[in-house]
């Protein structure tokens, strides 16, 4: 999640986030270069081409080398910016074989994730705590505080295998959402009436935070996305226990209208 004062993108857990990271960094890189060249360049023509300088100003109108190079260099340029970025595309676009495919749903305003798993599907809805119910829960010991930051600590996280690869199918039941978890490295529309699909694979166990990134109405700001990756162990006990907690004979969606009220 995000720190205090914190200057760059969150810590990658995804090869995808790891990838965004080292390509906004050649990003800035180049962008740098190409400022401190900019800036150099115009103190040069300044200094060098003052009226006190250049009592008689020249009359050239034109130079065909220099009109090629200001053509030629920008498009080597867009080219070494362009091919890690039709790579990054590439591994964005491309959902490796599954291990694990959810469904999550946007809301106004909350998400409800929906597993497919042999033995019966079940799903849940996920809502912010508030104050009193994130104190309530520290003071029980059911979550440590460093577990249910402000703003972002949620009732029911989703809980997904670490070194599992995860595809996420991403739709809304009312207004467009935008499903976003920046340490996995996935922004992506929730759309009504549309499925969209993105993919992570978490390369360790923590607990990853994300939010809806697109305004949605009144309580666009209080939607949190929470994960929580965990053990192959620790996963399949979780599952047991959220299939008979979640489950409905009606299926997954039996659940929402309570949540909702």
């Amino acid at each position: 999640m995000p720190s205090p004062w914190q200057l760059n993108l969150q810590g990658a857990v995804t090869e995808v986030a790891a990838y965004i990271r080292w390509f906004s960094d050649w990003l800035n890189v180049i962008i740098f270069a190409i400022t401190i060249f900019v800036l150099g360049l115009l103190l040069y023509v300044a200094w060098r081409f003052n009226e006190k300088a250049n009592p008689t100003p020249s009359k050239t109108t034109h130079n065909a080398l220099l009109e090629v190079a200001w053509t030629i260099v920008p498009v080597l340029i867009l080219v070494v910016i362009a091919i890690p970025s039709f790579r990054l595309l590439k591994l964005q676009l491309e959902i490796p074989q599954a291990d694990i495919t959810m469904k999550v749903t946007g809301k106004q305003w909350y998400w409800s994730y929906e597993y497919a798993q042999e033995g019966g599907a079940f799903g849940f809805d996920s809502l912010m705590l508030d104050e009193k119910q994130r104190g309530e829960a520290i003071a029980s010991k059911a979550i440590t505080e460093a577990e249910a930051p402000r703003l972002l600590a949620v009732d029911n996280e989703a809980v997904v295998p670490v070194g599992k690869v995860v595809r996420v199918q991403v739709t809304a039941a009312d207004v467009i959402h935008k499903f976003t978890v920046p340490s996995f490295g996935i922004k992506i529309d929730a759309i009504p009436g549309r499925l969209n699909e993105t993919w992570f694979k978490a390369d360790r166990e923590g607990i990853f935070y994300g939010q809806c990134s697109f305004i949605c109405g009144q309580n666009h700001a209080y939607m949190p996305i929470a994960f929580r990756v965990v053990s192959e162990e620790r996963y399949t006990a979780w599952l047991a226990e959220s299939k008979q907690k979640f489950a409905r004979a009606g299926g997954a969606a039996d659940k929402v209208a309570v949540a909702g009220e």
